[in-house]
């Protein structure tokens, strides 16, 4: 089977297309699975780039998306054929006993899904929805599920809800499209009029232009009449959460989740006491929340935005595209 492989000491340039034996038959409890698309995250980018160093030969991305081939003995939940999709923490299963770390997670401790064939218990997987692409499928793992938890598990989304979601990658859209679908009002930022119009369309109902206006907190103060976002994705960290804090109302939700803007830097403390809000740092979710999240998506009409698509080999052509942040939505493999 093809693959791509890390050579160590990591970087673009040292993504390597190989031949690999194909995975034996599948033991008892695990399922075979020809993969078929997987999608970028930054996570993945931190790791192929070396930023977060993995084994040498690694085997990159989170995400994983195809058809089962074969299933062992005992297992039930899932028939040759059927549409599936990975989980990103394999061993969480559900509950509140949380995973620390990244050591089971596929691309990063463990091979990942940048190959054509994979042998694996049947718990690391979850049904596709009904009718996605493997594509559309793909992008449900890192983003998509890291939207659901910060807006149903943790913020608890309520219809009349005023949202705000920063920027247009991967996280940021789905969870626009979901609160959209759920009934609140959503207020989006990004630094391009075309982008704009394409987040107007999707459905945002309010989208600033954080270039123009540096000050974004206040701006999203402005368009709620002074009461702020009941819930805030935050994707940018460190540099973004300052603002964040300041366009969140009082007893809103700040789920934090991203490090684009950097990991460590100063933050308004007392702002944050004064306003009652609530902090929660996140990495994507449960088996359990992926499950219900499927369950959820059966009865939308939207499926997630696919910004490109490239072959398995063009794996380094993707992350540079990625690198560039002119992508809209997600950006996959597809093979």
């Amino acid at each position: 089977m093809q693959a791509i492989q890390l050579q160590q000491p990591g970087g673009l340039d040292h993504l390597q297309l190989v031949e690999l034996p194909a995975p034996g038959a599948p033991a008892a409890g695990e399922i075979q699975v020809r993969i078929h698309a997987s999608s970028l995250n930054y996570h993945d980018l931190m790791v192929v780039s070396g930023a977060s160093p993995t084994a040498d030969k690694r085997i990159p991305m989170a995400d994983g998306a195809g058809t089962v081939t074969a299933v062992g003995e005992a297992v039930t939940e899932f028939a040759v054929g059927d549409a599936v999709v990975s989980c990103f923490f394999p061993g969480w299963q559900a509950g509140r006993t949380l995973p620390a770390g990244f050591a089971s997670v596929p691309g990063d401790g463990v091979d990942g899904f940048a190959r054509e064939h994979v042998t694996l218990p049947a718990s690391a997987f979850t049904h596709a929805p009904k009718g996605y692409s493997h594509e559309e499928a793909a992008t449900l793992t890192t983003a998509g599920l890291t939207a659901w938890r910060a807006l149903v598990v943790d913020a608890g989304i309520r219809a009349g809800d005023t949202v705000l979601v920063l920027g247009t990658g991967g996280v940021s859209i789905f969870a626009l499209q979901l609160a959209k679908s759920m009934g609140a009002r959503v207020i989006a930022t990004t630094s391009s009029d075309a982008k704009k119009q394409r987040l107007l369309a999707l459905g945002a109902d309010v989208v600033i232009n954080y270039r123009e206006q540096p000050q974004w907190g206040d701006a999203v103060l402005a368009a709620t009449g002074g009461r702020g976002a009941d819930i805030v994705v935050e994707v940018g960290g460190a540099g973004t959460l300052p603002q964040s804090i300041r366009a969140c109302a009082v007893g809103g939700h700040i789920a934090l989740i991203g490090v684009l803007t950097g990991f460590s830097g100063d933050v308004p403390t007392t702002e944050m006491m004064m306003k009652q809000q609530t902090l929660k740092g996140l990495v994507v979710g449960s088996r359990e929340h992926q499950q219900d999240m499927v369950r959820a998506l059966d009865t939308f009409s939207w499926r997630p935005v696919i910004d490109s698509r490239y072959p398995l080999a063009q794996i380094a052509e993707a992350f540079s595209h990625q690198q560039s942040g002119q992508h809209f939505g997600k950006i996959c493999l597809s093979f």
